[in-house]
């Protein structure tokens, strides 16, 4: 089974949407046999890469950065697809955090750069803002020789 996981900005402008979305439906659909999806279903990259994923018939596993990870979530709508993803989840893993703090995100995208064959970052190609962020998951993937695929619009800025 091929493994493919997520790191991504959790705010995506407009204008990269339909390109990130695109890419998501090359990686996700140009395989042979069975894929796992690996996500955190944050908002933004992570829950536009786990829809597209179950759309191409991968089974999804959810990574859980922390006991009150539903707290993070900015906005009902956000929340809602958290939930609505994570109910078709195939596999749950849960990381040994009580809060959603830097350290969390950071054990939650470092397992899903061990665990996967490939990573895709939807990523503006800028640092991190924080601990866990998607460029740091980014090094920590290709420090460990894993494929990473970037797709973001050049020109384009997160805000």
């Amino acid at each position: 089974m091929k493994r493919i996981g997520v790191t991504g900005h959790r705010s995506l402008p407009d204008a990269v949407l339909g390109h990130v979305e695109s890419g998501l439906r090359a990686v996700l659909g140009g395989h042979e046999g069975p894929l796992e999806a690996l996500s955190s279903l944050a908002d933004g990259a992570d829950q536009l890469f786990a829809t597209v994923a179950l759309e191409c018939g991968a089974d999804l596993t959810v990574v859980i950065p922390s006991e009150d990870y539903e707290e993070a979530f900015e906005g009902a709508e956000a929340l809602d697809r958290y939930r609505r993803l994570r109910l078709r989840a195939t596999q749950e893993i849960r990381m040994d955090f009580a809060r959603s703090t830097d350290e969390a995100y950071y054990a939650a995208g470092t397992y899903i750069a061990d665990s996967c064959d490939r990573l895709v970052a939807v990523w503006d190609g800028r640092p991190a803002r924080g601990h866990g962020g998607t460029a740091e998951i980014v090094a920590y993937a290709r420090s460990l020789g894993k494929p990473v695929t970037v797709l973001w619009c050049e020109g384009v800025s997160r805000d």
